[in-house]
């Protein structure tokens, strides 16, 4: 009898935990990121010379419009995680992304070169890992823009 008390007692409490931790976790309006992903659609060798950065796991380089990467993008960062695993991100800061625009059209880009494992916003501070795109320190309450990367051994293929 007392068993089934105490179990009662514990899967009640569990339950609470675990509701107060889905509710603590859960995004309010006031930290959504409500800027769109420009559009994306490249394909690229990652294997040739042309790419040697990503060549390796580890490396990385940036894709800019010589690459076919269009406005409004500020251009890609391609990370190469393992052999058969990328990652891409847009290099438009996802917080305040305007904040350190020049006359409307030279506006801030992320950085990775003299950071690197991190991907840098000069412009708020805010610093971000490159293995998963994260906030690690700085104000950006919002992950890096991420844009879903395919590989099939041969090429790459950047979209949303």
């Amino acid at each position: 009898m007392k068993h089934r008390l105490f179990l009662r007692i514990l899967i009640r409490s569990l339950n609470v935990i675990f509701f107060m931790v889905l509710l603590s976790t859960c995004t309010t309006d006031e930290n959504k990121n409500d800027i769109v992903l420009p559009y994306m659609n490249i394909t690229i060798d990652p294997n040739t010379t042309i790419f040697q950065e990503l060549n390796v796991p580890g490396g990385w380089m940036y894709l800019g419009y010589e690459h076919g990467v269009d406005p409004p993008s500020r251009g890609v960062i391609v990370y190469r995680l393992t052999m058969d695993e990328f990652k891409a991100y847009d290099r438009m800061p996802p917080y305040k992304p305007d904040s350190c625009c020049a006359s409307g059209s030279n506006c801030t880009q992320l950085l990775v070169e003299g950071y690197y494992p991190y991907v840098m916003d000069t412009c708020t501070g805010s610093k971000f890992i490159i293995l998963d795109g994260l906030c690690v320190e700085g104000p950006s309450p919002y992950p890096m823009l991420t844009y879903v990367t395919e590989y099939d051994g041969r090429y790459l293929y950047i979209h949303n």
